[in-house]
């Protein structure tokens, strides 16, 4: 029953923000000096949702040259930067998110992402939502990220609630928000957000 929740617990790319493709162009772009050409199919499909680790794992073994997991893991800050400066030039939330996030009163909301908060908070802030937040849970806050249950058990247990909606978008997310014990909500387009997160909720009779 929706009104059986008691927080409502958002990934950030790719749910309130249409950013992978952001990210996506970032990587591509400080990738390509280590010989390593990213392409938007396989990032789409095996690395959203995951950590940067293990997407550093998985590049080494299809680099056209020998490359080590440290020297992929060198490039993060290079991509952050890149991806600030991208974001500054026009916030990715997707259509009536911000508003519809300030306007869940009767739920504790928070964010989970396997993002650095160095990535998603000065977006949030941007955007008016992080005072709206009861809680966020970022990638240097766990141990074991998502597809494990971790991420989202942390949240609930800093917010100290059992029946929490989680919103995903990934194969990641989505196991992990299963693991965690709670119902998951998949989101196929940021567009769609609102819109599938308000039938849930039973906001729309």
């Amino acid at each position: 029953m929706a009104e059986s929740y008691e927080a409502v617990l958002f990934d950030f790319d790719g749910v309130l923000a249409d950013s992978e493709p952001v990210h996506f162009a970032c990587w591509r772009e400080v990738l390509l000096p280590l010989g390593i050409s990213l392409e938007w199919e396989r990032y789409h499909q095996h690395y959203i949702g995951i950590s940067d680790r293990k997407m550093a794992e998985d590049l080494v073994k299809r680099a056209n040259r020998p490359v080590t997991v440290e020297e992929i893991s060198a490039r993060y800050d290079a991509k952050t930067e890149l991806f600030r400066e991208e974001i500054r030039r026009q916030l990715p939330f997707a259509p009536g998110v911000v508003e519809f996030v300030r306007s869940l009163n009767g739920y504790r909301v928070g964010v989970v992402s396997s993002s650095r908060s160095s990535e998603v908070r000065p977006v949030l802030e941007a955007g008016g939502l992080w005072e709206s937040l009861s809680v966020t849970v970022f990638g240097e806050d766990v141990t074991r990220h998502k597809p494990d249950p971790e991420p989202y058990r942390k949240a609930a247990a800093i917010l100290g609630v059992r029946r929490a909606l989680v919103v995903e978008d990934s194969e990641a997310g989505v196991a992990s928000g299963r693991a965690a014990g709670f119902d998951v909500l998949r989101i196929p387009d940021p567009a769609r957000t609102v819109e599938l997160v308000r039938r849930r909720l039973g906001m729309d009779g």
